[in-house]
């Protein structure tokens, strides 16, 4: 059996690769784990839009009754509420039933501690090895059987919270928000509207089948288009269960969590709110904004890719803000996990703030070209394939190319069975052909397939 633990918790095809049994077994080693000799847990249930996540929020939870643990069922939410409200209902742990932004068929299982942080390597090895092992856990009987409970108003505190990280008054402001037909959809427009914004409101009729189909932060296309023809100040995009944004600006324009990430460190320096003008990115994070940070006296430290090693990294030095290009975007001083609604508040906050266009504030932060390949492998051979010597002198061969004006970077997907070749450098047209060139030896040498 491979890792079931990626970089974003458990995820694969409901009811195939991700099973009602795998997911029952799941609840029961995590509620194990995490029971004390002082009493056993209390777990948030939550899960996004998917038609799949009923079924599986079920058997998770008699995973955790079986073993004595207490299930306080959130119903749909986004994932960052449950970070949030792990604190506010002082649980043991929270558990997020959804694949982000992956499309309808697959789902995930996501952890969080009682202080609103996804568990430790060191935790989710430790329930990964009951799984595997069948050890045996005591299970409890009569009176001892855990209960599961509903908690009507959780959407509603979590509301009450995104409106808190409001500083301006949207008045006069018009926003556009696609929903991804997913978590988001029920609270999004609510929230801006009574923030004073008004709303175009979009994919935010979820039926269980239709998240992030073709709509969403992973296809900023259609957000595109409505700013465009309906005349909005800003315009954002989440995905499925709302941990991430992208952003357009009021001609259409893509701001991407770089950009975004730019504008609020520029924004929190001069505050003074930025702590010790630090900012916590990726590996993946665009050169652009890394060069435009040293111009404004911003420190930059890099971390690999995956919200939690940024958020590692904020919790050790107590850093306030971190994020990814993808649009995690972590706040530190307000949740502990990246947030797609609280992160557009704050960039709303920037407009009516400042009184300057989104496009205005986006160029400030510039952008190098930048390129994606993914290639689709065997999971067994992804750890090969990073090692192999042709392809590492074909990227060597590249970066000569570049001439110091860009760089390569190769690294396996955690979350899905993928090596991705990233590129950067003057022109999208000198960098596309070189990413392609490199992914061909995959293909040639694994049988991998361009995506």
């Amino acid at each position: 059996m491979s890792r079931l633990f990626g970089t974003d918790g458990v995820r694969g095809i409901a009811n195939a690769e991700l099973s009602c049994e795998l997911a029952m077994k799941i609840g029961a080693a995590g509620a194990y784990v995490l029971t004390s000799d002082v009493h056993n847990p209390r777990i948030l249930v939550g899960q996004d839009t998917r038609k799949s996540g009923d079924m599986l929020a079920c058997a998770l939870s008699a995973g955790i009754c079986s073993i004595g643990g207490d299930v306080i069922n959130v119903g749909v939410i986004p994932t960052p509420a449950m970070a949030y409200l792990a604190r506010l209902y002082s649980a043991d742990a929270a558990v997020m039933i959804s694949a982000s932004h992956n499309t309808m068929e697959y789902n995930g299982i996501k952890w969080f501690d009682g202080s609103g942080y996804k568990l430790s390597d060191e935790l989710e090895d430790r329930i990964e090895a009951i799984i595997k092992s069948n050890e045996p856990m005591e299970k409890p009987t009569g009176s001892e059987v855990g209960n599961c409970l509903a908690a009507p108003r959780a959407v509603e505190k979590y509301k009450e919270f995104l409106k808190s990280s409001a500083t301006e008054s949207f008045e006069g402001m018009t926003v556009v928000l696609d929903c991804a037909n997913g978590s988001a959809s029920g609270i999004a427009a609510d929230v801006f509207k009574e923030l004073g914004a008004k709303v175009i409101s979009w994919a935010d009729e979820p039926d269980g089948c239709n998240i992030n189909d073709l709509c969403g932060s992973t296809h900023p296309d259609s957000l595109q288009e409505l700013m465009t023809e309906r005349m909005a100040d800003a315009g954002f995009a989440f995905d499925g269960d709302a941990d991430r944004v992208i952003a357009a600006d009021e001609m259409g324009n893509i701001v991407d969590g770089d950009r975004i990430i730019g504008i609020c460190a520029k924004e929190m320096k001069a505050e003074g709110r930025l702590k010790d003008n630090m900012l916590v990115v990726t590996v993946l994070s665009n050169l652009g904004l890394k060069l435009r940070m040293k111009e404004l006296g911003i420190n930059v430290v890099e971390t690999a890719v995956g919200d939690r090693y940024i958020i590692e990294r904020m919790r050790q030095k107590g850093y306030t803000l971190g994020g990814e290009q993808s649009g995690h975007i972590i706040f530190y001083d307000k949740n502990t996990t990246g947030d797609g609604m609280l992160s557009a508040i704050q960039v709303m906050n920037i407009l009516a703030k400042t009184k300057k266009r989104f496009s205005v504030l986006a160029d400030e932060v510039p952008i190098l070209p930048q390129v994606m390949v993914n290639v689709i492998l065997k999971p067994e051979d992804k750890a090969a394939a990073l090692e192999d010597a042709d392809m590492k002198a074909a990227i060597a061969d590249v970066e000569k190319r570049l001439e110091g004006e860009g760089r390569v970077l190769v690294r396996a997907s955690g979350t899905e069975p993928l090596i991705r070749i990233m590129l950067e450098g003057k022109s999208e047209e000198q960098i596309n052909p070189l990413a392609i060139s490199i992914a061909r030896i995959l293909e040639r040498k694994y049988g991998g397939r361009i995506k």
